[in-house]
């Protein structure tokens, strides 16, 4: 089975989107296997990540923010792909550090997340964007 999500984004940050995933394993009777999730986009992140607490989610903004700071920044001088903004480049930069597909076993329909994880696309780009991440399951 197969579907793409299209995700929102309000900007730069997490965007959880679990409940969507779990609606559609459900409505299509999965049983055991292996879901596979793959963001088609280069500035842009999939992550697994605490759904508990927001400023777990804020922290780590803000920690790859200062990592990576936008291309205007006297310290990403070095930087030539410029012509798309000055959250461009850095959105690529983030995208290579983080993990754009994620493997997540499934046991009876259910997601083996723990307790107070959820699934994130991280938006690396400053203004909002409807990105796609394809779904594989079997």
């Amino acid at each position: 089975m197969q579907t793409i999500f299209t995700i929102s984004t309000n900007g730069s940050g997490l965007t959880e989107f679990t409940p969507d995933v779990a609606r559609w394993l459900s409505e299509e009777g999965a049983g055991d296997g292996l879901l596979t999730l793959f963001v088609r986009h280069t500035s842009c992140s999939l992550l697994v990540q605490e759904n508990a607490d927001p400023d777990v989610r804020l922290d780590l903004n803000a920690y790859l923010s200062r990592l990576v700071p936008p291309a205007d920044d006297p310290s990403m001088s070095y930087l030539r792909h410029t012509l798309e903004g000055p959250d461009d480049m850095p959105a690529h930069i983030k995208a290579a550090l983080l993990p754009v597909s994620l493997s997540i076993p499934v046991v009876g329909g259910e997601m083996m997340l723990g307790t107070w994880q959820g699934i994130y696309l991280y938006e690396h780009r400053a203004h909002p964007h409807r990105r796609q991440v394809a779904a594989h399951f079997s």
